[in-house]
């Protein structure tokens, strides 16, 4: 099994404060998970997305899969992409999360290759940024354990697992400004952040 050849982007969730689907939203004309598609393939070799709405992927040469044990959260999407994933470490981004950082990623693969954890994440503070983070096929059991007891958290089950946590201050030197963790909840978010991309044109 290779150590690190998967990617799942996680395109579940509810989209209630955007006032649409957020697996639809376009920066600039072109499907924000088209673009994390592309991107991810320069570092991985197998891409799956997590989706209630398998019929927005029709034709895609990707895999598609969709939770197992629904209505559970992040976690239960976590879950899907790891059963349905072929590598042993798992790369994990939600679908609203547009800036997908290669150094970062190759960074954390780096920092896990000698280490038997189930899981590699930063840390903001006291808290954990659950994206754009790597999790291990060795936590699927945990999970269900965890989900079937009604616990959705994913700092809860976390918390009981050999993790390798990256700090902040690590962290920030490649993402100053920690938009590598930015998600997009809202119109307000999503037009801020195409003003900001805009700008730099």
């Amino acid at each position: 099994m290779k150590k690190f050849g998967t990617a799942v982007i996680l395109a579940g969730g509810k989209s209630t404060r955007m006032g649409f689907d957020k697996q639809l939203l376009r920066i600039n004309e072109r499907r924000l998970i088209d673009s994390l598609r592309k991107k991810l393939k320069k570092e991985f070799n197998e891409i799956i997305v997590v989706t209630n709405k398998s019929e927005y992927y029709i034709g895609l040469t990707d895999r598609i899969t969709k939770d197992i044990i629904p209505g559970k959260g992040p976690l239960s999407g976590i879950h899907a992409g790891l059963v349905e994933a072929s590598s042993k470490y798992v790369y994990f981004v939600a679908c609203d999360m547009p800036n997908i950082n290669l150094d970062y990623i190759r960074f954390m693969k780096k920092k896990m290759e000698n280490m038997d954890v189930k899981a590699c994440i930063t840390k903001y503070g006291e808290w954990i940024e659950p994206f754009n983070a790597f999790y291990s096929k060795d936590m699927i059991k945990d999970i269900e354990k965890h989900l079937l007891k009604d616990r959705k958290s994913v700092n809860s089950l976390i918390g009981k697992l050999p993790v390798c946590y990256i700090e902040e201050e690590e962290a920030r030197r490649f993402s100053p400004n920690w938009d590598m963790f930015l998600n997009l909840n809202t119109k307000e978010e999503l037009n801020d952040y195409l003003k900001s991309i805009n700008s730099q044109d």
